[in-house]
């Protein structure tokens, strides 16, 4: 009898990626906390990053496997507008809810460095799930805006800031712990929100009637959102509950989600306002004013998540190389692939810098003018810079994988699919460049601040110090020219910044290379293009360490 042999053995194949410490494995997120003043909060970041790297990766996966479903109706025809997600969706809810992404920093106000803690977490949560960073980030940011407001921020706050989670439709009041959500942007103007058309008519008991739209509105299952409205006295912010205050739903209703091209796990929608009552947060016509509190914010988060991406892209590379072989060697030996892994993780670490060095500006911009001034060039030009990286630099991490890292079993197409958002999102990159343009030339504090960080480094490369003065030169140039050069302009001042950073850190080896790779162009345009003279194992052993 003929008996049936097995095709092949499967060889040389890797395992797939077991559950690790996310921050223990992570030296350049480990010295950031503490050359940013974060040490303090080790324990709680520490603790999420084994949940990130462990029982959080299967739920990420699930949770954009499932994608979430619009419920318009219920069975017998009432009108519900509800979203319906996968449980995986909730349990990272309130992971992140628990565990501080939205609280910790607001809890932990006193503390200097509570929002590089918070950044830690938040940085942590992304490379697990995407899309539920979404309205955790923007539960965190709505509270310098609510502060506006009183009344609400008495009201609201307190839920805002706790560590439960509550996903079930009901009232927000009804609820121990509240998420938000944001509504700015309308059909006819994207990013120019001054030519938003809904109309905000005050009611005699100091709530408001909303009639319009919003083409995006992000995460239509929080409890409350910010949105924008035409009042009698202009733009106007404002804070329109899910539930009307006498428990009914309110009339705004979900048109459709948006079929994304990723960020799966999160839902988003277009929404017209039928008379849905709203509070007024802030002045009638400071509207914009009021809500770019809270966009800074989550600009500073799309810094973050970006960052966040590079790092787990690098780490799926890393677990890859480290097992494949090919020509008799392990792909992590081979030349050409040591040099692209170590411009990965060159790339990655000098994210991560910078990422963090916003996040302690914008923690200390309540104690000091300069870091205030610091913190309002540099989140946008890290949101700019950063985020236009990303989505290169996932995908050459997923080259490193060959044909299975463009497979849906491994996760870089996730990653992939997710790294153009953050440019997108809260302003693309015109919007980013503009607006460091804006704050050079309108707020000089913004530019000492920028140049004494730099000055900081005076004298640790001599690369570095010659674009600080360039940079200097090329704003004393002729104002009118420099709109149409702003992104090589944005560009120069982020790579001079993380050389800074990098300078400062006391890695010579690794400052250097940066200095010369990226200041000095001795490098391509591709990542892989490193000179000879590049460190590369001393990069590459620094970037994940198992």
């Amino acid at each position: 009898m003929n008996t049936i042999q097995p095709t092949h053995t499967v060889e040389n194949q890797p395992p797939a990626l077991p559950s690790y410490d996310a921050y223990r494995t992570d030296l350049p997120l480990r010295e950031a906390l503490t050359r940013e003043g974060a040490d303090w909060a080790v324990p709680a970041i520490q603790a999420y990053g084994v949940l990130a790297g462990g029982e959080m990766m299967a739920l990420g996966e699930l949770a954009n496997r499932h994608r979430p479903q619009f419920k318009p109706f219920d069975a017998y025809g009432r009108r519900v507008d509800e979203i319906e997600f996968h449980p995986a969706y909730h349990a990272l809810m309130a992971l992140g809810v628990g565990h501080g992404i939205t609280g910790f920093a607001w809890r932990n106000r006193d503390e200097t460095g509570a929002h590089v803690a918070r950044a830690a977490l938040m940085y942590l949560h992304h490379q697990a799930d995407q899309g539920t960073s979404c309205p955790l980030t923007m539960t965190y940011s709505c509270v310098p805006a609510l502060q506006h407001s009183a009344e609400l921020a008495r009201e609201w706050l307190p839920r805002i800031v706790a560590t439960d989670y509550d996903g079930s439709h009901s009232p927000a009041w009804d609820k121990p712990g509240n998420t938000i959500g944001m509504g700015m942007t309308e059909k006819q103007g994207g990013s120019d929100v001054r030519s938003n058309t809904t109309v905000a008519t005050p009611n005699a008991d100091g709530m408001y009637s909303l009639v319009g739209h919003k083409w995006f509105l992000s995460a239509p299952m929080c409890d409350g959102f910010l949105v924008l409205a035409q009042a009698p006295g202009g733009l106007t912010c404002f804070l329109l509950p899910r539930f009307a205050p006498d428990g009914s739903r309110n009339a705004y209703r979900i048109q459709r989600l948006k079929d994304k091209l990723g960020d799966w796990s999160n839902a988003s929608c277009e929404v017209e306002f039928e008379g849905a009552l709203a509070w007024p947060v802030g002045e009638e016509g400071r509207g914009i004013a009021t809500i770019l509190q809270m966009v800074a914010l989550t600009r500073q988060d799309c810094l973050i998540g970006s960052s966040a991406l590079m790092r787990q892209s690098l780490v799926q590379a890393l677990h890859h190389v480290r097992h494949r072989h090919a020509f008799g060697r392990a792909l992590v030996q081979q030349p050409l692939m040591k040099n692209v892994l170590a411009d990965l993780a060159l790339e990655s670490e000098a994210a991560t810098a910078l990422t963090f060095r916003v996040a302690r500006a914008v923690d200390g911009s309540g104690r000091s003018e300069s870091e205030a001034a610091l913190a309002r060039l540099t989140t946008a030009l890290g949101k700019y810079w950063v985020c236009k990286r990303a989505t290169p630099f996932v995908n050459e991490a997923q080259e490193c994988l060959g044909g299975i890292g463009y497979v849906e079993d491994t996760t870089l197409p996730r990653l992939l699919r997710q790294a153009p958002l953050n440019s997108i999102w809260e302003g693309s990159g015109n919007i980013q460049c503009l607006d460091v343009l804006r704050a050079l030339q309108r707020e000089p504090a913004c530019r000492q601040a920028f140049f004494d960080e730099l000055a900081s480094a005076s004298g640790g490369h001599a690369l570095l110090d010659a674009e600080r003065n360039s940079l200097a030169a090329m704003l004393d140039s002729d104002a009118t020219m420099l709109e149409a050069r702003s992104r090589w302009l944005a560009e120069r001042m982020a790579l001079a910044l993380q050389a800074s950073i990098l300078v400062r850190a006391g890695d010579a080896v690794l400052a250097d290379a940066f200095c010369e790779s990226r200041l000095g162009m001795r490098r391509g345009l591709a990542f892989g293009t490193l000179p000879l003279s590049a460190p590369v194992d001393h990069l590459i052993e620094r970037a994940w360490q198992e």
